[in-house]
């Protein structure tokens, strides 16, 4: 036999009047990130080589890279979280935060000033012609 709805709706309703606030409250009580969460995009400045590949993968264009600037933007209001670009930093400069970002008013860009890394001397090679 099946059950009223009448009772069903009765029961949840006092099942929600005694029971604990299924609410959270944010400002007061800060919510639980878990290690997997995608929250943003961040850089590491000091590894980044500006070789633009970030820019290239990213379906939304999102982030822009400057060269002759030196600088690595990313406008956080079209970016998806694809993780394109991060699968794409050759130097893994990239990575994702599990906090998300502030949330904003207006459509803006970070811009991140990234000073490459020097490259590396090469070494000199020992003469072909030197006996041993």
């Amino acid at each position: 036999m099946p059950i009223n709805p009448f009772v069903k709706m009765t029961a949840t309703v006092i099942r929600s009047l005694l029971g604990t606030s299924s609410c959270k409250m944010y400002p007061y009580t800060k919510p639980v990130f878990y290690t997997r969460t995608r929250g943003h995009i961040s850089i590491d400045t000091e590894k980044c080589i500006l070789c633009t590949l970030c820019a290239k993968k990213c379906p939304t264009y999102a982030l822009k890279v400057d060269k002759p600037g030196k600088t690595w933007k990313i406008e956080r209001t079209k970016c998806i979280m694809c993780l394109a670009c991060v699968t794409a930093c050759p130097k893994k400069c990239l990575h994702t935060e599990n906090q998300y970002s502030p949330p904003v008013c207006s459509k803006t860009e970070e811009v991140f000033n990234v000073e490459p890394p020097a490259p590396a001397k090469a070494e000199s090679c020992p003469d072909k012609n030197a006996s041993v």
